[in-house]
């Protein structure tokens, strides 16, 4: 059943996750169209991003708690589907963030729900499993970016949104089927004692620093694919389509080193990977800032933004590895961390790029090289435990 359940929630990943990156290059084209300026679209990205969070951390509660994971897994597909699809007849800016927030819920719902159970069948191989569906929301950035780029030139925006919704409602059709084969486990209902377990975990001095670790991370990765198509449209004249397939071109090779970072990860300890990770990403960024080379701007970005993307996996795994159980409401809380909080590294982003947009690449520097000293003071297990009580340090 492990081996079988990989591919559906990768598939599932993917259709769940095609509007949602359609949306990096989407509500740049919608700012384009409204006259908006960098720090505006920036605040467009955060919203998104930070409606998104609100649904990460009750849904990994929900994963860890409701018997029928499945059925809730299939119900993401209809409210993305939907919450989109209704997004595209927005007439102004503040309707248009309140629904794509909403929308993101349904995604961000998914996230916490289906990594749980993959980390829950997957105890001794937690990134490579976390890699492996991690592979098809990265997939879907092949396919999203560069459909968004030729929607755009045959129509507009809301064509776009139209047309990425429509692979996810067939997807949570075909999901009604799949959801019968997720493992079920007792319904049980949260209790105070949950809770205070989660709090101590996560405000001890290493449960601050793993927070403090995912959001600068997500932050620096978050303030390049915030501005990368401004930037490209505005420095380098870039059409839309050529935008949308560099962007995916910068983050295809990260997408398919994640099972590969997690299996290494998983027999090797994570701490190594994710401090060279976000060193390479660091250096790579500032290079990006630099150069004034088109070439060697695109192929810093792609370096930084590929070494980021590989070792997502790496540090779910580690937050799962931290918390010792509670797969879902533990990687609920990381993903709130990584892509609630680390939003409004877009607003900030936009807001240096005011009268040059490069300037996002140092920012991102900045955020990255801050993940390096936070990943060096933090432990991190080498493999999972057989006794969940005791933990060792990675190398």
């Amino acid at each position: 059943m492990k081996s079988n359940l990989l591919l559906p929630f990768a598939i599932g990943h993917f259709a769940n996750d095609l509007t949602p990156i359609g949306m990096y290059i989407i509500i740049p084209a919608f700012g384009t169209a409204m006259g908006l300026s960098p720090a505006e679209i920036g605040l467009l990205f955060m919203l998104h991003n930070l409606g998104s969070s609100l649904a990460y951390f009750p849904s990994g509660m929900l994963a860890d708690h409701v018997a029928n994971r499945g059925i809730l897994l299939t119900a993401t597909f209809f409210w993305v589907g939907f919450g989109y699809l209704a997004a595209s007849f927005a007439e102004g800016f503040w309707i248009f963030a309140a629904l794509i927030a909403i929308a993101g819920m349904g995604d961000a719902a998914w996230h916490p729900i289906a990594t749980g159970v993959l980390a829950q069948m997957h105890k001794t191989r937690r990134a490579y499993a976390l890699g492996m569906h991690a592979i098809g929301g990265h997939i879907s950035e092949i396919v999203a970016l560069p459909a968004v780029g030729l929607l755009l030139t045959i129509g507009d925006w809301r064509l776009a949104i139209q047309a990425l919704v429509i692979p996810t409602l067939l997807m949570g059709c075909i999901f009604i089927f799949v959801a019968k084969k997720v493992p079920r486990h007792v319904n049980s209902l949260p209790t105070r004692a949950d809770f205070t377990e989660i709090w101590r975990v996560w405000t001890v001095k290493a449960g601050v620093r793993f927070i403090a670790l995912f959001v600068s991370y997500n932050m620096a990765l978050f303030a390049m694919i915030a501005m990368t198509p401004l930037f490209l449209r505005a420095s380098h004249g870039f059409s839309w389509m050529m935008t949308a397939i560099a962007l995916a071109a910068m983050m295809l090779p990260g997408a398919l080193l994640q099972p590969v970072m997690g299996k290494i990860s998983d027999t090797f300890g994570r701490r190594s990977l994710i401090i060279l990770g976000n060193a390479i990403a660091t250096v790579a960024a500032f290079a990006a800032w630099l150069s004034a080379s088109m070439t060697l701007t695109l192929l810093a970005l792609g370096l930084a933004m590929t070494v980021l993307v590989a070792i997502r996996a790496v540090l779910l795994a580690a937050a799962v590895d931290h918390a010792g159980g509670r797969e879902g409401t533990s990687l609920g809380l990381t993903f709130a961390f990584m892509d609630g909080f680390a939003a409004s590294a877009a607003v900030l982003a936009g807001l240096v790029g005011e009268h040059d947009l490069a300037n996002a690449y140092l920012l991102a520097a900045g955020f990255s090289l801050v993940a390096v000293i936070l990943a060096v003071a933090s432990p991190m297990q080498a493999t999972e435990p057989k006794d969940q009580t005791s933990a060792g340090m990675a190398s």
